[in-house]
């Protein structure tokens, strides 16, 4: 029988990853005969992720997959810009040396991915990887901000903004601009330029910012 804790991060990990879709309920019954555990187990983990914004609860309706949306996800990206920004900024004036051989990993890592990716004929083997790698390296740009609660609130936007777009991230038809936004954005953080790096992290999202109308 699965632990709490692994179901919770289960199921997180597949309402980013498209591992369900928009607007699709959630159900106990079938949920509970996967893991192997009881109703009331489940309906804990689905509480807990409807307070990261992963799950949606009704009265008498149940839990469901938030439904995709153009406005949210601008909210989303709007915020997320400017906690990553500041966040990383943080990071340059604290983080030091450790921090930088930290990022530089982190971003040797996505690096390595994303160019394979860019060449590959099959992407399913790519996905997992890519999806941790991607979120390793931008919570490695703010892990040294000193500040538990930006990097929290950044946590839980992180997976609001990357359900968002589960579906559109899985075809990697970006990979080309974010192997040089992710260059782009070392390079500056690395120089300390803290005026560039905050471009930077705009221009890499921004993209996702559209007009509602």
């Amino acid at each position: 029988m699965m632990q709490n804790k692994d179901i919770f991060e289960t199921l997180r990990h597949r309402l980013m990853t498209c591992g369900f879709e928009h607007g699709q309920k959630m159900r106990a019954e079938h949920l509970r005969q996967e893991f192997y555990c009881s109703a009331s187990t489940i309906r804990e983990v689905l509480f807990r992720l409807s307070t990261l914004g992963l799950v949606e609860f009704r009265e008498q309706r149940g839990f469901r997959v938030p439904e995709k949306s153009r406005a949210v996800l601008n909210q989303l990206t709007h915020l997320r810009v400017l906690l990553e920004a500041e966040g990383t900024v943080l990071s340059i004036r604290f983080g030091g040396v450790a921090w930088e051989a930290r990022l530089t990993a982190a971003h040797h890592q996505l690096s390595h991915l994303e160019t394979r990716l860019q060449s590959a004929n099959e992407t399913a083997p790519f996905v997992d990887l890519w999806f941790d790698a991607e979120r390793h390296f931008h919570e490695t740009l703010i892990s040294a901000c000193q500040s538990d609660t930006l990097r929290e609130t950044h946590h839980q936007l992180y997976c609001r903004f990357r359900q968002q777009l589960m579906v559109e991230d899985r075809a990697f038809d970006f990979i080309s601009d974010n192997i040089q936004h992710h260059q782009e954005i070392l390079d500056a953080a690395m120089a300390g330029d803290e005026a560039l790096t905050r471009q930077k992290v705009h221009d890499h999202l921004a993209r996702h910012m559209t007009p509602t109308v």
